[in-house]
């Protein structure tokens, strides 16, 4: 065999070999961030599980949402979410304020919508809801692994219920 045809079956393998090697890049901070809006403006639930590592950790916790038994962190924070879905069918999430940095992002978000199913135990009222959460997340391998925050699930309550 001569050298052009070693380096023609080497380029050819090089051209096989580097698709599957290649990877999307990987996801920043204010990418996931803005996903993570994005995602639950678009209801696709799985998308927004997708943005989750399997080993995230929510440091947050409230009263309002007690942990699920059997479900890990992930799980857990993508059926809060789920539940909102239902709560607020027209649900709209949109960031205020944005603070990046390579693997940290602090967010605020804005939640619109109106309450046409269960939120928080409450049956619909129709009422138009207007709520903010401000969170901290980290972000490692393109994915989400921490999240540190607080939402105004007393402001959401006071529309529904007052």
């Amino acid at each position: 065999m001569d050298r052009r045809t070693v380096l023609a079956g080497l380029g050819s393998g090089v051209v096989g070999v580097a698709p599957a090697l290649a990877q999307a890049p990987e996801r920043t901070a204010r990418q996931l961030a803005e996903q993570f809006a994005a995602t639950l403006s678009a209801h696709d639930i799985a998308a927004f599980a997708a943005l989750f590592d399997d080993g995230y950790v929510n440091h947050q916790r409230s009263a309002a949402v007690a942990p699920q038994a059997g479900l890990n962190p992930k799980e857990t924070s993508v059926g809060i979410f789920a539940a909102r879905l239902t709560g607020i069918p027209d649900l709209s999430v949109a960031i205020e304020a944005l603070v990046a940095s390579e693997d940290r992002c602090a967010a605020s978000f804005i939640y619109t919508g109106t309450h046409q199913g269960v939120l928080l135990g409450v049956p619909a009222t129709g009422k138009p809801l207007r709520f903010t959460s401000c969170d901290i997340l980290r972000v490692a391998g393109g994915r989400l692994v921490e999240h540190w925050g607080m939402g105004d699930v007393a402001g959401v309550l006071a529309q529904i219920k007052g």
